[in-house]
């Protein structure tokens, strides 16, 4: 499977790294994890520089629309940072614009070294709520 998730819960970081050819199914796949894990308020990293996709522009649009409807309600969003390579901008355009939108962090880097710094940063750090202790 070229996507590959990993969740980080005690750092509140939700990693995603693609390698290889990504289909829609494996992001729908990965954003059931992602909403049924409780980590729409963690700190977010698409990791695209490595990926490859021969989704059409709907299927990525439906992608996009999917993403985006995850932000109804009270949800808190944690900061998204996004790293691809500049051929694929022109591809996921229209979905990272779609993610712009929403009321929280998001920033679109080249490398992922850049995200992760971002990601790191004390003012992205500063913005996460406490995280939820157990009885």
């Amino acid at each position: 499977m070229p996507l590959h998730w990993n969740i980080k819960s005690d750092a509140r970081l939700f990693e995603v790294i693609c390698e290889g050819n990504v289909e829609a199914h494996e992001v729908h796949a990965m954003l059931d994890v992602l909403v049924g894990s409780g980590a729409l308020g963690y700190r977010k990293i698409f990791d695209g520089t490595r990926g490859e996709t021969r989704m059409g522009t709907m299927e990525i649009i439906d992608i996009g629309v999917r993403m985006r409807s995850l932000h109804k309600g009270d949800v808190a969003l944690g900061p998204l940072a996004v790293a691809i390579a500049d051929d694929k901008y022109v591809l996921l355009g229209r979905v990272l614009g779609m993610l712009a939108a929403p009321r929280r962090p998001m920033r679109v880097f080249k490398t992922a070294k850049q995200a992760y710094r971002w990601l790191n940063s004390p003012a992205i750090l500063a913005r996460l709520p406490e995280p939820v202790s157990s009885p």
